[in-house]
């Protein structure tokens, strides 16, 4: 019995795509879709590529947004799949790099990032924009940029 459940219908193909590679294989067949698509491809993935790069010094998901970005292009791009793999590959050995650096590293990268994150608020206003909000003054909460 359970051989005949296996056996398929002569008239059916066995290799036709069904759903996402479906609708690809359909966007393919048109030249001009298939463009349109591959540069819409192209922009979402450049932003989050750059929201990403941008977010890397920062607690938060950096890193995550970066290969998101990649993702998204090497779904149409060969040099994406490349990169990804590659940078995937240089990420993981980073990391042991520096979880085997003990307690001293660890401290000194989260005390950087502190930093970095103090400075980045201060530069950006942020600090003078809650204290108006609860009624603190001061000259150093102001941001160096003439905003």
């Amino acid at each position: 019995m359970s051989a005949e459940l296996d056996q398929r219908p002569t008239d059916e193909p066995a290799d036709e795509p069904t759903g996402w590679h479906a609708f690809r294989t359909g966007v393919a067949t048109r030249p001009t879709l298939n463009l349109a698509y591959r540069i819409g491809v192209a922009v979402i993935g450049v932003l989050v590529l750059t929201l990403g790069i941008l977010a890397i010094p920062y607690p938060g998901p950096g890193w995550a947004i970066v290969f998101a970005g990649l993702g998204i292009l090497a779904t149409e791009f060969a040099w994406a799949r490349r990169a990804l793999t590659w940078l995937r590959d240089r990420y993981r050995q980073g990391m042991a790099w520096y979880s085997s650096r003990g307690v001293a590293m660890r401290t000194t990268a989260a005390v950087a990032t502190v930093l970095l994150v103090v400075a980045t608020l201060w530069v950006l206003g942020t600090y003078a924009l809650v204290g108006g909000w609860i009624g603190v003054e001061s000259e150093w909460l102001r941001s160096p940029l003439a905003w």
